[in-house]
């Protein structure tokens, strides 16, 4: 398999957001805060064009109400999203199995970033 980072933008079919980078997790009551960080300058510039909030929201749709915010860092090549309502009420208060932020990088990890 030929590196996706290095593939013209037509080709970035199937490309998903851990081909590129990996998360950091965690929550706090009802929100959920997902960090993306690219692997190098390459994939940074991919991730920043293409890991969009709304990309982001559709991807959890099923499970957050949002809004999703999503901050820059680019001196540290990543990515934070803040995505409000995702908890299911709260860890203390969702009964659903482990709703924790943690479990949902994985979630985000598997964004496809084709067009």
């Amino acid at each position: 398999m030929t590196n996706p980072i290095k593939q013209p933008a037509s080709e970035f079919t199937g490309m998903r957001v851990y081909d590129l980078g990996h998360g950091r997790a965690g929550d706090k009551g009802n929100t959920s805060n997902i960090s993306v960080i690219a692997y190098n300058e390459s994939a940074w510039e991919i991730l920043k064009s293409r890991l969009t909030p709304e990309r982001v929201a559709q991807a959890f749709a099923h499970i957050a109400a949002g809004p999703v915010t999503r901050y820059e860092l680019p001196k540290l090549m990543a990515l934070n999203f803040v995505i409000q309502n995702a908890l299911g009420g709260g860890v203390t208060r969702s009964l659903a199995q482990d709703p924790h932020g943690k479990a949902l990088s994985a979630l985000m990890l598997t964004i496809d970033l084709s067009e």
